[in-house]
């Protein structure tokens, strides 16, 4: 990227940040919403749930796939973020405006990898403070931070082209809920081998489960096997295909 790119990119990087302002309880709910729903399983349904996941403290089976679920929930706020720009011609502005084209989608996926790690950062804080006790050394917390990035690439591209593709916020919204609901039908809160058979195969085989396994490994310190590997085919899959559907979509013809 040149230095221009980069410049362009870090003042759309900080619009985006202004721009989050106009919407606290977005920003608010995007923070705490994840936080609510891991206290929730934990001091909730934890007691029921320590049987079946084999393990003498539920927050540390439960915390990776609550992070997990905390990237997923980031998505939806930039989904919407890029629709309302869509709508309100300023993207169709900055086409015609002298700056680096790549620096509009540029500073919004950004932004959006900041504010999901300030949500991981939050979920981590308040698990600590519960009885989340991992096993990772400091070498291991920095694989599990690297998880976490290559997945918050993975969908926040996706959600950039759902924001540029969707005629209203509620259907930007739309485009992310795969990726909000997709971690409940997973390994997140119990082990897939204790559902149904159907639901089980489904579990098993789709993208979340590779990656929430993959983190609880790194910082649980649990057999991983070749869950490493199908998240990061996963991730650069979502990652390569949600960027070239966001780039094509954001160089046609701007009418709608």
């Amino acid at each position: 990227m040149s230095a221009t790119a980069f410049a362009d990119s870090m003042t759309m990087l900080r619009r985006d940040f202004k721009h989050q302002q106009r919407y606290p309880v977005m920003a608010v709910s995007g923070l705490f919403v994840p936080v609510f729903m891991m206290l929730l399983f934990v001091y909730v349904f934890g007691g029921a749930m320590l049987t079946t996941v084999g393990s003498s403290t539920y927050v540390n089976y439960l915390v990776p796939g609550i992070l997990v679920m905390a990237v997923g929930s980031s998505s939806a706020g930039t989904a919407i973020g890029i629709c309302v720009d869509m709508n309100e011609g300023i993207i169709a502005r900055f086409r015609t405006m002298a700056i680096a084209r790549v620096s509009v989608l540029t500073g919004q996926v950004v932004g959006a990898v900041i504010r999901t790690m300030a949500t991981v950062a939050l979920v981590i804080g308040v698990a600590l403070l519960i009885g989340f006790r991992p096993r990772a050394s400091f070498g291991e917390w920095l694989l599990a931070v690297a998880v976490l990035l290559m997945l918050t690439l993975a969908l926040t591209w996706p959600a950039v082209a759902g924001g540029l593709a969707a005629k209203k916020p509620e259907g930007a919204n739309g485009f992310s809920l795969p990726m909000q609901f997709l971690p409940f039908i997973s390994s997140a809160f119990v082990p897939t081998e204790s559902m149904s058979p159907a639901v089980a195969w489904f579990a098993e085989h789709q993208p979340f489960t590779p990656v929430i396994d993959t983190l609880r490994g790194v910082l649980n310190g649990t057999p991983i096997g070749d869950s490493g590997w199908w998240a990061i085919g996963w991730c650069a899959l979502a990652a390569a295909g949600g960027y070239l559907w966001s780039r094509k979509l954001y160089n046609r013809d701007p009418a709608r």
